[in-house]
């Protein structure tokens, strides 16, 4: 991806400066916790098995050159990851500060839906409206941990664990107005993001009423929730999670809350507008999170010594073929997905591509706006899921009233496997083990990755599949009525990992024999 500072009274073009990255190795970054599925569409590195998502959090701590090869770092990051070589796999490999956990989040698994003031959120009313048709089912009840959280954090140490994610709800925590006190039911939280749980009347009214609204908001939560509550015992606070897929998939196309798009004959949008509210709920998303981090560390972080981070949708990217035009869509799709949240961090401006695109549609940034944003992340999460073929599509910009996505200028290419809720996930135990292998590749190459967070530590009510997807370490048969929770093999094959026990040698050949596999597959690094 080619990097430039924004033209005009910003600044200059960088390129001249790139061929010093290779020698900066100072980036900080933290491998977290995946939220949720978004699809399921199969990891091009790994033909075996479905898809497993996990993250990265980039933690910055220089600004300049440094933070000008972030971006450079999540592409290298990329292409070790989905491409890892052939090797026996210990936890001695990795630093003794390198975390290894699993993730969850609020709604796809707490349950407890009206229990202790808490109040409907977007996620809600999208479930009971029927998931943009795409599954059956609610949160309402999920896998209560609400109610099992200490059975389950037991299971968590047993397991080994050194770490859990997940996220706070919004609608428990301040069910009420902004001026509202915070619900005195916080329980076990010690983890916070925002995660599609924005209050339901939050939502009502215009588009611009909504983005102000999680402004003051996320304000709020910070001085109530931060300072009094949690600030003492959480170090890594994500403001919000995979805000980019927030922004697309839940303003542009609808399949996610809470299902705004333009009048479309594959999704029943009853209000929205796809070609100007994913920039505009992007844009006021990057505000809220740059304000939030300005009280965080005015207030808070001198005397907490925490980071205040942001979390992001990767996905791998090749050119469809090897013509000049897909590989400048495969440029123009890194700036789209990418930039559109990296650019304004670092550089405090959009890519130029999207501003040539989306034209006045993309709101602009005043100059103390672009202060505000840029600079404002401690860490940067990046959730990977899955890789696409990229092919160019330039006739899509003689649309009129393009949406986010035919700004893009490109069609995109995926498979598709089925999901296995079979104890025996040998596929899972070979996709871990892939993945946590790349780990390791990606440590030696000089990136300072701070941890693994593998989604989910159990099933849970998945995004875009409800409970008809299976991906979490432990089985939960949504049928039973106490929800018992049954260790598949992928936990404890990751148990024996993190405890250093020897591992079943007919498991181990396997794996590895599937890694030596995919290290053999073309390199990502043509597509960028």
């Amino acid at each position: 991806m080619k990097l430039t500072r924004p033209s005009g009274a910003n600044g200059h073009i960088f390129e001249e400066e790139l061929s010093k990255c290779s020698s900066l190795r100072s980036i900080n970054m933290i491998h977290g916790a995946t939220q949720y599925f978004v699809t399921n569409n199969h990891i091009l590195a790994n033909s075996s098995n479905g898809h497993e998502p996990f993250s990265l959090v980039i933690l910055i701590q220089a600004q300049g050159l440094r933070a000008l090869c972030i971006v450079f770092a999540v592409v290298e990051l990329v292409h070790l990851i989905v491409h890892p070589g052939a090797q026996a796999l210990s936890r001695d490999q990795f630093p003794r500060d390198f975390v290894f956990g699993a993730s969850t989040s609020a709604y796809q698994v707490e349950g407890a839906a009206n229990e202790d003031g808490r109040k409907p959120s977007i996620w809600d009313t999208f479930s009971h409206a029927g998931n943009a048709n795409l599954y059956a089912g609610d949160g309402d009840v999920a896998c209560d941990h609400y109610h099992k959280y200490k059975e389950d954090v037991k299971l968590m140490a047993n397991m080994g664990l050194e770490a859990y994610r997940f996220s706070i709800s919004w609608s428990r925590l301040i069910p009420g107005d902004h001026q509202t006190v915070v619900s005195k039911h916080m329980l076990h939280y010690t983890i916070g993001t925002y995660h599609k749980h924005l209050r339901m009347n939050m939502e009502d009214g215009s588009v611009e009423e909504l983005c102000m609204s999680c402004f003051m908001l996320r304000l709020y939560i910070w001085h109530e929730i931060e300072k009094r509550e949690f600030g003492d015992r959480v170090r890594y606070w994500t403001t919000l999670n995979e805000a980019n897929a927030h922004a697309a998939f839940g303003y542009d196309v609808g399949i996610l809350p809470p299902q705004r798009c333009s009048p479309s004959p594959t999704i029943n949008c009853s209000r929205g507008n796809s070609s100007t509210e994913p920039y505009l709920v992007g844009h006021h998303m990057l505000l809220a999170h740059a304000s939030a981090a300005r009280v965080y560390r005015k207030k808070y972080q001198g005397m907490q010594h925490g980071l205040i981070g942001f979390n992001h949708l990767l996905f791998g990217f090749l050119p469809q073929t090897n013509s000049t035009e897909d590989l400048m869509a495969v440029q123009r799709v890194q700036d789209f997905f990418y930039g559109w949240f990296m650019n304004p961090f670092m550089f405090g401006d959009y890519p130029d591509i999207m501003k040539k695109n989306a034209g006045s549609r993309l709101p602009s940034f005043t100059q103390k706006e672009s202060n505000l944003v840029r600079g404002s992340i401690d860490f940067f999460g990046i959730n990977f899921y899955n890789s696409f073929y990229v092919k160019d599509s330039p006739d899509i910009l003689k649309k009129e009233n393009r949406d986010y996505l035919a700004d893009v200028s490109a069609e995109f290419q995926g498979q598709k496997t089925p999901s296995n809720s079979s104890l025996d996930d040998r596929s899972r135990v070979n996709y871990l083990h892939a993945y946590i292998v790349s780990m390791v590749d990606v440590l030696r190459s000089g990136l300072n990755v701070k941890g693994y967070f593998v989604w989910s530590f159990m099933d849970v009510f998945e995004i875009l599949s409800g409970y008809e997807s299976s991906y979490g370490l432990y089985y939960v048969n949504m049928n039973d009525p106490n929800l018992r929770r049954q260790p598949k093999l992928s936990a404890k094959w990751y148990s024996n990992f993190l405890k250093g026990k020897p591992m079943d040698p007919k498991i181990t050949k396997e794996t590895q024999n599937n890694a030596s596999v995919l290290s053999h597959i073309p390199s990502l690094h043509s597509a960028t």
